[in-house]
């Protein structure tokens, strides 16, 4: 009997030691992946498919002397462009004659589908491997990124055998429903990338130009005076006051994430005259949660769980009527 035990102790462990490795090369295959996404200089073309609808991109990825810049360019007609530099956001917006410049709030890639490696994230996900096969003709690693609660989606990548690039991408739900998926028709490294290929193509003579500086966290004022206490994992990483089209008053926007998913929370006054929105919507790839306080309309909207955008709505409070400190501040 002792010799049973023995023997089932030594291959619980002997289990434990080939699920811990198989743990640790997922990650490496993750942290290969972010690396190459950030330092290399590459052009691609990909679809994103949501609902059954596509829309293709160009990206331009180009690093010099350890900085990067990003392009990216709607291939759908509209002349919609995204250039991501070291400080801040350019969106283009031709149809709405308009250019949105937004400081860069954290590290991010405009690939806004595929999940960067970093420390925290395997505080909300687990990383695992799954098995060998092949996208646009070559060898790939499958890689699921899983949520460890109900509160976030998953991920499931195919990453180029030789550089780590993800050919393919899939966003999905706790059933393994594809929600979103980026699928990459071409993809090419570069030694060097002209700085020209980084301009956008689209004259913006008579636009308008918004500026949206992201403020930092801890840098409150008088104005927000709301307890936001979003689900565990998320975090507050900037917040502004804007304006936006269809509000006759600044609306406070704050943006909260858990190092991957991102869900915006906006808290405007409501006009008495109109009737407040209230309830769960569906907004392209993303939910959207609205509610009435105490003259206000509250709105969560983000690409994650209805029931993510639904608790952070309905646990925003007034500061003077929460018992607790503001999560509005950074937690120690």
């Amino acid at each position: 009997m002792i010799v049973a035990k023995v023997s089932v102790g030594v291959l619980l462990l002997s289990l434990a030691a080939v699920v811990h490795a198989a743990d640790r090369e997922a990650r490496q295959w993750l942290e290969r992946m972010s690396e190459a996404l950030t330092t290399r200089n590459y052009e691609a073309r990909f679809f994103r498919v949501r609902d059954s609808r596509s829309d293709g991109w160009r990206l331009i990825h180009r690093v010099e002397r350890g900085k990067a810049t990003e392009r990216l360019v709607s291939l759908d007609g509209s002349g919609r462009e995204y250039i991501r530099n070291e400080s801040e956001v350019i969106c283009y917006l031709p149809d709405q004659r308009t250019v949105i410049v937004e400081k860069r709030a954290e590290e991010s890639t405009l690939l806004s589908t595929v999940p960067m490696y970093s420390e925290r994230l395997e505080q909300n996900y687990s990383i695992e491997r799954g098995g060998a096969t092949k996208t646009l003709g070559r060898r790939t690693q499958l890689i699921h990124v899983k949520p460890r609660d109900q509160f976030r989606y998953g991920y499931r990548l195919w990453l180029d055998e030789e550089t780590a690039m993800p050919l393919k991408s899939q966003i999905c739900d706790r059933n393994g429903n594809v929600i979103e998926q980026v699928l990459f028709a071409e993809l090419h490294f570069r030694d060097r990338i002209p700085a020209d290929l980084l301009k956008p193509a689209v004259s913006t003579e008579g636009f308008k130009w918004l500026y949206q500086d992201a403020q930092q966290p801890h840098a409150r004022n008088a104005q927000l005076d709301w307890v936001i206490r979003p689900p565990a994992g998320f975090r507050l990483t900037t917040w502004r006051v804007q304006a936006i089209a269809g509000s006759s008053a600044p609306v406070q926007h704050l943006v909260y994430s858990d190092g991957l998913a991102s869900v915006s929370v906006f808290i405007e006054p409501r006009n008495p005259n109109t009737k407040p929105i209230r309830g769960l919507a569906k907004v392209g790839a993303a939910f959207a949660y609205s509610r009435d306080l105490d003259g206000h309309q509250v709105t969560a909207v983000g690409e994650v769980p209805a029931a993510t955008v639904q608790a952070i709505a309905t646990g925003v409070t007034k500061e003077s009527d929460a018992a607790a400190p503001s999560a509005l501040r950074p937690q120690p």
